[in-house]
């Protein structure tokens, strides 16, 4: 189980910190409404700009805490619970805008995966 628990965070945390610190300002498939980077996204969700950057470090600070719970473990709840949260209002906001449901099934994929990490690994 360990190594399920370890494939998860890196499978996660990894993900989180591409979409943050990689794709931030390409175009992708799963962007919100018709945005084409994650500013972009924000406006379109209604959410103003500070939001953009306090999610944003929030994301970023909490995927690595994630990866180090590989070595540390007890930073992996709360982690992956922050993360669980944030997540969740990823899903909502694509809700909110109505965008169809493959754009949130990255969010809802991750969401469910911090969850197998806090509550069945």
């Amino acid at each position: 189980m360990e190594y399920v628990s370890i494939a998860l965070q890196l499978i996660v945390g990894l993900s989180i910190l591409n979409v943050w610190l990689i794709q931030y300002n390409k175009n992708t498939q799963w962007r919100g409404g018709s945005a084409t980077t994650i500013k972009e996204e924000f406006a379109v969700y209604g959410l103003p700009q500070w939001s953009l950057y306090v999610i944003g470090f929030l994301k970023v600070t909490l995927a690595i805490l994630l990866i180090c719970g590989i070595w540390f473990p007890e930073l992996i709840n709360p982690a992956a619970l922050g993360l669980a949260f944030l997540l969740a209002g990823s899903v909502f906001m694509h809700v909110k805008i109505k965008d169809p449901v493959k754009k949130s099934f990255p969010a809802f994929l991750f969401l469910v995966l911090c969850l197998i990490l806090v509550f069945i690994l």
